[in-house]
């Protein structure tokens, strides 16, 4: 087994993502098309505050959500609709 470099990882990762301003975001918050998702800690939400209609993940816990075959997977993960992660 070939182990990666985090660099490489890295470089991957975001070869597949699209990021997108925070005017785009505001735009898309109500499409049905798409789901914002919080990825900070609880604490942070409590203390600064949550979107309305952002669905919660946290990020300790997102690769269980995604994976479809993680007992704790979250099937709007797997619904085809644009995901919009954000944090802080």
């Amino acid at each position: 087994m070939t182990i990666k470099p985090v660099k490489e990882m890295v470089a991957a990762a975001t070869a597949e993502i699209e990021n997108i301003s925070v005017a785009d975001a505001q735009a898309r918050m109500n499409d049905d098309d798409f789901v914002m998702v919080d990825i900070r800690d609880p604490r942070e939400l409590d203390r600064e505050g949550r979107i309305p209609g952002a669905m919660h993940a946290p990020r300790g816990m997102l690769e269980f959500w995604v994976d479809t075959a993680s007992p704790y997977h979250k099937e709007i993960f797997a619904s085809g609709k644009k995901l919009v992660f954000f944090c802080a």
